[in-house]
């Protein structure tokens, strides 16, 4: 019994921190939900491809606009056959990115045109650059931007189409814009698709819409480029399941057949 004792008291002592501690604690304000507008992609239903034209054009905005900011450090260029290019595409595609190619003999780094095996090119050495030149935020890696945010695809759409001017009581923060489907309603990054933002090759209007939309095609097959093949595998596995349990019940009836039940 006296060797319980200081476990007891131990216990005590335990609860009433905690409940001293409890009071201490004033309840976080509740966040606002943000509703998303749904939108219809062509790979969301269970039969879903990407649309490779659009996939194309979202590369497109990409390379011309996003990619001055945002990295894609899980890509190479020779990914991009994913989405439809060919290999000579590719390799026009990858020379016009200058990369690191490591160290000359004398120890120095040198760079140079890219090549289909090399990463996409970052847009800062580093992070303390990265931040310096974006008022001290750092711009998010985008290859699987698409899986990282709650809403996905639509999170991404609502966010590019977001940006309006804020309302007359809400007090902005310096070099913050305005942004209707952004978490606090505050973001460093200005917005960036325009009306004529890039011209696409095969005429599609560029609008600040089409754009948005093609973009996040583009980031949802580099977050999820098997999907496709995921898609064809899960129907082949349920079709062969259906038909191995129609064989194996009438098996089982063939079996049972002279049995008097």
């Amino acid at each position: 019994m006296r060797a319980q004792l200081p476990v007891l008291v131990r216990s005590l002592v335990a609860g009433f921190a905690l409940l001293a501690g409890s009071a201490l604690v004033v309840p976080a304000p509740a966040e606002e939900t943000i509703t998303l507008p749904k939108q219809t992609w062509s790979f969301d239903s269970l039969f879903g491809t990407y649309d490779l034209a659009s996939a194309q054009r979202g590369f497109q905005i990409y390379a011309e606009v996003c990619s001055n900011c945002h990295s894609m450090n899980q890509m190479f260029y020779r990914n991009l056959s994913g989405i439809g290019l060919s290999p000579e595409q590719i390799k026009g595609i990858a020379a016009g990115f200058e990369v690191p190619l490591g160290l000359n003999d004398a120890g120095e780094p040198v760079s140079g045109p890219a090549t289909p095996s090399s990463r996409f090119r970052n847009p800062f050495p580093n992070e303390k650059v990265a931040r310096a030149v974006n008022n001290g935020a750092l711009p998010p890696d985008q290859s699987l931007i698409v899986n990282a945010r709650e809403g996905g695809a639509n999170y991404i759409y609502a966010l590019l189409t977001g940006y309006a001017d804020p309302p007359a009581d809400m007090k902005m923060q310096s070099g913050m814009n305005y942004n209707k489907y952004f978490p606090g309603h505050q973001i460093a990054m200005r917005q960036p698709l325009a009306d004529g933002q890039v011209d696409y090759a095969d005429k599609t209007k560029n609008t600040p819409d089409q754009e948005a939309r093609d973009v996040t095609t583009f980031l949802a097959w580099a977050a999820n480029p098997e999907l496709v093949e995921r898609k064809k595998m899960g129907v082949r596995i349920a079709l062969f399941l259906v038909l191995m349990t129609g064989i194996t019940y009438a098996v089982k009836r063939q079996i049972w057949s002279d049995v008097d039940h």
